[in-house]
């Protein structure tokens, strides 16, 4: 008995080890990924891999970085430019001690920004990506990994409405983080909401492309999509080559996001 049990137990350790996004809440979604343009994807798979634990996979054309709750998709494309200046500012990180990935990230003669106590009484950093992708620390000493995707920050002078448009959109709730109010969650994920004094641009074509949910059946969700009014950039499609189902819409801010089926399997 207490050899099957240290079986099983193993292979539900393999099984979680495997398991790359979060269990889909009850009307099946999770977050995704994030999409980024880069001038040169072999450094970005890189860095990705040796200083955030990330795994690379391809798929047909599709080159991505397996992380827990998170994949981040790199094409090869110069960029239209960074992130900041656009409403999706920057994505952020939990790091089991951040102090040793800042070691680790000069070390390599790597930018970072500010660094300050964040919303949550931790120590926050900011790293600079290359294709001036803007990356956000933030420590957790109880975290299980030494790194793990956290959040995604939109800025713009409509905050509020945004957040209540993406509520209602995907049907989930406001939850503060730390002094944040105007945050809430996914699964995987948290979009955290703050203002700007001036408005920001449109995303697609910069270095942070777009943003991605992961939903078990795409193509019925993309049908309640429709009977809410929204209107699709590309409807939804069956793309076998690289094994996903997706669609595009564009939030009221100029967020550019993609809907898919299939990265769960990557």
């Amino acid at each position: 008995m207490r050899v099957l049990s240290s079986i099983l137990m193993l292979l539900l350790l393999a099984g979680t080890a495997q398991a790359q996004l979060a269990v889909p809440n009850e009307a099946g979604l999770t977050y995704g990924h994030v999409h980024l343009n880069v001038t040169d994807i072999e450094l970005h798979k890189q860095l990705w891999v040796e200083h955030f634990g990330g795994t690379v996979v391809v798929k047909g054309t599709l080159t991505a970085v397996r992380m827990p709750n998170m994949m981040v998709v790199l094409t090869d494309r110069d960029p239209t430019g960074g992130s900041q200046g656009t409403v999706m500012d920057h994505f952020g990180f939990k790091v089991r001690n951040i102090a040793t990935f800042l070691a680790k990230w000069r070390a390599a003669g790597l930018p970072v920004g500010r660094e300050f106590i964040g919303a949550e009484g931790q120590p926050n950093a900011y790293v600079m990506m290359p294709d001036d992708v803007y990356v956000e620390l933030q420590e957790d000493q109880a975290l299980p990994v030494e790194i793990s995707p956290y959040h995604i920050h939109f800025y713009t002078p409509e905050f509020e409405s945004l957040l209540a448009w993406y509520t209602e959109l995907l049907n989930i709730e406001v939850r503060p983080r730390g002094s944040i109010t105007s945050t809430t969650n996914v699964p995987g994920m948290n979009l955290s909401f703050a203002n700007s004094n001036e408005p920001r641009l449109a995303t697609k074509g910069r270095s942070i492309d777009h943003i991605g949910f992961e939903v078990d059946d795409l193509e019925a969700f993309c049908k309640l999509l429709e009977a809410k009014g929204i209107a699709f950039d590309v409807a939804y499609r069956d793309v076998p080559t690289i094994g996903l189902k997706i669609a595009f819409i564009t939030d009221p801010s100029g967020v550019y996001i993609e809907f898919t089926e299939g990265f769960d399997e990557y």
